[in-house]
């Protein structure tokens, strides 16, 4: 069967060493164990490894220990991504103050993900960018991505149904 892949913001990463959240780092944690069997495959870009590195010590090296546990494929930032992320801002999606933000789904969409998985309820995990985000796939005839926060994630079963993946609550 097909491996789902998984496109990981920063914010996935930092809860793992996020002790003012207990809940969602323990949610996070649960994840990452999941990651570590190689259920999925995992997509993170050069501004999650960025971003993770202006992290503060001990935690920068804390995460590095994580990402060390788990097989990924880094993928590049480049001028395609830019540009889709532009188009995020354009479209009204995302204000230009949220670039990164934009990076990151443009990165998921480019590189074929199925999934994005972020805590970032503010610009990522909500409905109106989800829906907006949709409509962009659709328009740039590029596979549909859901965006979901870790819990949800981990709330789903993945059963295949002829050439469809549907889920369902465990």
């Amino acid at each position: 069967m097909h491996k789902l892949r998984i496109y990981l913001d920063t914010s996935v990463i930092s809860y793992l060493e996020q002790e003012d959240a207990p809940e969602k780092m323990k949610q996070t944690k649960k994840l990452w164990q999941i990651f570590q069997t190689g259920k999925y495959e995992i997509i993170i870009s050069d501004l999650v490894l960025a971003e993770l590195n202006e992290c503060k010590e001990p935690k920068r090296s804390i995460l590095k220990e994580y990402l060390a546990q788990i097989n990924y494929i880094r993928v590049d930032i480049n001028e395609e991504t830019e540009k889709m992320a532009n188009q995020i801002i354009i479209k009204k999606i995302l204000k230009s103050k949220s670039f990164d933000d934009c990076l990151h789904i443009a990165s998921a969409i480019l590189n074929d993900c199925n999934i994005i998985i972020s805590w970032n309820f503010k610009h990522i995990v909500n409905l109106y960018t989800i829906n907006e985000i949709r409509k962009i796939t659709y328009e740039e005839r590029r596979n549909n991505i859901d965006i979901y926060s870790p819990d949800v994630l981990l709330s789903q079963k993945r059963i295949r149904k002829g050439g469809m993946i549907l889920w369902k609550n465990q």
